[in-house]
This record gives structure tokens, sequence and C-alpha cells, in this order.
């Protein structure tokens, strides 16, 4: 084998349709659009989310709910995960860095620490928010809080 006889896998090529190019073509004349009417023009593009003239289903539904723009979204991790992360890799600090390259957080997430799970290793924790409780278990065991 060399570079003059490779090619591509059979079937993986398809050729590409040719519309409107003559009737010998077979595809030619109406150009695959059908016969007269709307849809056949030139410059024809429907509207999103429109259904032929009845009423689309986006204007006869209801409207209802809240949406705040400013809301602020927090990845929840728990102290039990954070005492199970520190016995596994043998950590005593545990910050934003150190989630991310374990897979916990994305680099855009911010995260919030809360009490659920039991936490008996002494840990220095670095979060964006800690709930109160989260706050009373990490300092109980003898370990500190900071805000990012």
């Amino acid at each position: 084998m060399d570079l003059s006889n490779l090619k591509p896998a059979k079937g993986s090529i398809k050729k590409r349709k040719r519309i409107a190019r003559g009737i010998g073509s077979g595809k030619g004349r109406t150009a695959t659009r059908g016969h007269n009417g709307q849809k056949s023009r030139s410059g024809y593009s429907k509207r999103f989310g429109f259904e032929g003239g009845q009423m689309p289903i986006h204007r006869r539904l209801p409207k209802f709910g809240f949406r705040n723009i400013n809301r602020v979204e927090y990845k929840a991790i728990n102290i039990g995960t954070l005492e199970l992360l520190a016995k596994e890799k043998s950590l005593t600090s545990i910050d934003f860095e150190v989630l991310r390259d374990y897979g916990f957080v994305q680099k855009k997430d911010l995260v919030k620490i809360l009490a659920n799970g039991e936490l008996t290793t002494k840990l220095e924790v670095k979060a964006h928010a800690f709930s109160k409780s989260a706050v009373q278990a990490i300092e109980k065991v003898g370990g500190k809080v900071e805000k990012i």
C-alpha cells in the first residue's frame, strides 16, 4: 500500500444533490420545491413557531412564574463529601482548586459548603459561601473557614 492507491471507505463519500441544473438532471424545473405556492418562492422562510396560521403553541399556553436574572447559583458540596475526600487523598486543606482537580466543580462554578454528613477531620476550607451549620461543624472539630 502506498499514497497512490489510498481512497475513502466505501459508502463514506456521498455525491451532493445538484438541484436546478436543467431538466436532464432530474432535479430541474421546480428544483425539488414542488409546484406553485408560498414555499416554492425564493426568499421564503417561515418564522420560528409558525404553524400554518393556527395559533402557535407558545401563544396558546399561559405564562406563569418568575425567573430572577440576578440569581446566584452555587454548586452545593456537603461536609460529608469533604470528609471522604480528605481521608482518601490525605488532605488538610480544601479549596476551589482541589475540588476542581478531583472533578467536583467546574471552572465557572461557585461553591457553597453545606452541613450534611459527619466531619471528624480538622480541615481548612476555602469556598465562596457556607451555611451557618457547616461553619459550626467545621469549627467544632478545630478547622478553619475562609470565604473566597
